[in-house]
């Protein structure tokens, strides 16, 4: 894409690319669906999920991404966090699974600050989020010079 892109490209450009990283069902896209069939703190977990997502998308957009990049070790200290946070998970879904009701009986809701603080885990711990929320978007949107903020918006509408 050319420097002089209009905000109006950069804005669907973000918004296709942001709908096509979205899609792909992750770790905190499946909580958050249990969540929502369990009706239980959707909406403030939602909210979470979006205001996270702006704000590691700014963060790329800011060079955040370009930084990060050039820093081979931090990007393995999130990655390992992030696997070990998601192995941990991965096994309490086993457990559920093979022995249903024995984490939480049926019918009782997780409490709004346990479900908070795991929807914030699956948000930063998950080396993906680096990778494609600050990392890709930050590197995509230099492509529209002065309308890279544009195309962070688009983004965050996905």
């Amino acid at each position: 894409m050319p420097q002089t892109a209009t905000t109006t490209e950069a804005v669907l450009a973000g918004l296709a690319l942001g709908g096509g990283l979205i899609v792909a069902i992750g770790a905190q896209n499946a909580f958050i669906l249990r969540q929502g069939l369990a009706r239980s703190h959707v909406f403030v977990l939602c909210l979470i999920c979006t205001l996270s997502d702006m704000l590691l998308i700014a963060a790329g957009i800011a060079g955040l991404g370009t930084l990060l990049s050039g820093r081979p070790f931090m990007l393995a200290v999130v990655r390992y966090a992030g696997a070990a946070f998601l192995a941990v998970y991965g096994l309490l879904a086993l457990r559920r699974a093979l022995h249903p009701g024995i984490l939480r009986p049926a019918g009782e809701e997780m409490p709004l600050k346990r479900a908070i603080l795991t929807v914030l885990a699956f948000t930063f711990l998950n080396p993906h989020v680096y990778l494609d929320t600050v990392v890709l978007i930050g590197a995509l949107s230099t492509q529209y010079g002065a309308a890279r903020r544009a195309f962070g918006a688009g983004a965050g509408l996905a």
